[in-house]
C-alpha cells in the first residue's frame, strides 16, 4: 500500500516541517511557472500582452479559487474522517466529491466562456489589450475542469499527509510548462494564447502524476456505492466547501473592482500591476503553504480529537510565517526596482511597481499571519468565519480603493491591500482564540493531561 501520513502521532514540530517543505516547493514551482508565463509573454511580445494576460489574473482568481475553495472545503472532511481512521466515511466523502466537482467544473466552464468579454468590458478593458485578454482567457476558462481536477486529486493527498506526490507533479509541470510557453510564443508565434494553451497541458500532466498515486492507495479504491446520490452527504460536503468558496470568490470580487480602477488609470498601470500581483503571490507561498499545513494539522487531530496538539501545530506555523515575512518582505522593501525589472521593459511601469512593493511588503506580515490563523480555522470545521473574513477584505479593499484612489493614485491599491489584510486577519485571530478556548478547552491546562490519560488508558 502507498503510504499515507498521519499527523495525529509523533512530535508536532517534526512533522509539520516535513510536510511543510514539499508543499512550499510546490507552491514556489507553481509561482515560478506564472512568473516564467508572465516573463516570456512580457519579454517576447511585451507589456500590452503582459497587462492583458494580467487583467484576466483577477478574473481567474474568481472562478478557479471558487473552485478550488470547494475543493478545499471538501478535503477537509476527508482529512477528518483520516484522523479519525474511518476509512468508509472517507471513501463517501470522496465519491461524492467527485461526483460534485464534475458538475460544477461543467457548469463554471459554460459561464466564464459565455460571459468573459461582458466582464472584460465592466473591467474598463483598453480597446489595445482587448482581443489578448479574449484570446488568453477562452483558452484558460475552457481548460478549467483540469485545474480543478489538480486540485482535487493534490488536496486528497495532501489530507492524508503526503505532500511529496504534488511537488513530483509540479516539478513535472513546470519544466514542461516553460518549454512548451517558449515554443509556442517565440517558435510558432501564437501570442497569448500560446502561453495558456501551455499551462492548461501542464496542468493535465500535473493532474495524472496524482491520479496516479490516488490508484495506488488501497483504502481509497472506491466502489460503484461510494458514487450514490446521497442528499446528507452532498449537504455536509457543500456546507463546508461552498462557504470556502464564496470566501475566494468574495475577495476575488475585491481584486475585480481594484483592477477595474487600475485599468482606469492606464496601460502602463496595468502592467505594472500584473507585475506586482505576481510577485505579490509568489512572496505569500510561504506564508500560504504554512496554512495549508495548519490545515491538514489541524483537521486530523481535530478528527482524532487530539486538540492540545493543534495549538502546538499554530505555534510552529507562526514561526515560519514570521520567518517568512522578514526575508521576503525586506526584499520587497530594499529592492523594489530590481523586481520590477524581472518582468517589465518599461522605466514607467517600474517605477510604478517599486512603490506598491515597498509599501506591501512592509505590511506583508498581515497577509503571512492571515493564511495560518484562516486556515486553522477552516480545519476545525469552522467554515463560516473564513467566509465572513473574505467578505470584510472585500469591502475593506473596495471601501479604500474607492476612498483614495483620486487622491493617491496607485498608491490606494496598496492602502487597499493592506486595509484588508488587516481587517481579516483580525477575524480569524479572535475566532480561533475563541473556537480554541471555549469550544475545545484549550484555555485550561487540564486538557492535555486528559488526552494523555485516554492515550494510555
Amino acid at each position: 500500500m502507498t503510504k499515507t501520513y498521519d499527523l495525529t502521532k509523533g512530535k508536532s514540530s517534526k512533522l509539520i516541517v516535513s510536510f511543510f517543505f514539499p508543499m512550499l516547493l510546490t507552491n514556489m514551482l507553481q509561482q515560478v511557472y506564472s512568473i516564467a508565463d508572465t516573463a516570456i509573454v512580457g519579454k517576447g511580445l511585451g507589456d500590452n500582452a503582459l497587462a492583458a494576460v494580467g487583467n484576466i489574473s483577477s478574473l481567474t482568481f474568481l472562478i478557479i479559487g471558487f473552485s478550488m475553495g470547494l475543493a478545499n472545503g471538501f478535503n477537509v472532511l476527508t482529512a477528518q474522517s483520516f484522523g479519525a481512521g474511518d476509512y468508509k466515511q472517507l471513501r463517501r466523502y470522496l465519491g461524492a466529491s467527485v461526483r460534485l466537482c464534475v458538475f460544477i467544473a461543467a457548469a463554471l466552464t459554460a459561464l466564464s466562456v459565455f460571459f468573459l468579454k461582458d466582464v472584460l468590458v465592466l473591467l474598463q478593458t483598453d480597446e489595445s489589450i482587448m482581443d489578448d485578454s479574449l484570446s488568453y482567457g477562452l483558452v484558460i476558462f475552457s481548460g478549467l475542469s483540469t485545474a480543478l481536477l489538480y486540485n482535487m486529486c493534490s488536496g486528497v493527498l495532501r489530507a492524508l499527509g503526503d505532500s511529496k506526490t504534488p511537488l513530483i507533479a509540479i516539478i513535472i509541470s513546470t519544466i514542461v510548462n516553460i518549454l512548451l510557453d517558449s515554443y509556442f510564443i517565440f517558435i510558432l508565434k501564437t501570442g497569448v494564447w500560446g502561453a495558456a494553451a501551455a499551462t492548461i497541458m501542464s496542468q493535465v500532466l500535473s493532474s495524472a502524476v496524482c491520479l496516479y498515486k490516488l490508484r495506488k492507495i488501497e483504502f481509497l479504491r472506491l466502489s460503484r456505492s461510494d458514487f450514490s446520490f446521497s442528499l446528507r452527504l452532498d449537504g455536509m460536503l457543500l456546507k463546508n466547501g461552498v462557504p470556502m468558496a464564496l470566501m475566494n470568490s468574495i475577495t476575488a470580487i475585491g481584486c475585480m473592482t481594484v483592477q477595474y480602477f487600475v485599468n482606469g488609470l492606464g496601460v502602463a498601470y496595468t502592467s505594472a500591476f500584473s507585475a506586482c500581483s505576481r510577485f505579490i503571490n509568489m512572496f505569500m507561498q510561504p506564508a500560504c503553504t504554512a496554512g495549508y499545513t495548519m490545515s491538514a494539522f489541524a483537521s486530523q487531530n481535530y478528527g482524532a480529537k487530539k486538540y492540545s496538539r493543534i495549538k502546538d501545530g499554530m505555534c510552529v506555523c507562526i514561526i515560519i510565517a514570521s520567518i517568512s515575512y522578514f526575508i521576503l518582505g525586506s526584499i520587497m522593501v530594499f529592492a523594489p526596482e530590481f523586481l520590477g525589472n524581472i518582468l517589465l521593459d518599461g522605466d514607467e511601469p517600474i517605477s510604478i511597481a517599486a512603490g506598491y512593493f515597498r509599501l506591501c511588503g512592509a505590511a506583508l506580515f498581515t497577509v503571512d499571519f492571515l493564511f495560518v490563523f484562516r486556515s486553522c480555522v477552516q480545519g476545525l470545521g469552522r467554515p463560516l468565519i473564513p467566509m465572513l473574513s473574505g467578505i470584510m477584505e472585500m469591502v475593506m479593499r473596495v471601501g479604500v480603493i474607492m476612498i483614495f484612489i483620486k487622491r493617491a493614485g496607485f498608491m490606494a491599491t496598496s492602502f487597499a491591500e493592506i486595509a484588508a489584510w488587516t481587517g481579516a486577519l483580525t477575524l480569524n485571530v479572535c475566532a480561533y482564540f475563541y473556537i480554541t478556548r471555549k469550544k475545545l478547552g484549550l484555555g485550561s491546562s487540564k486538557l492535555k493531561h486528559r488526552e494523555t490519560a485516554k492515550a494510555y488508558s
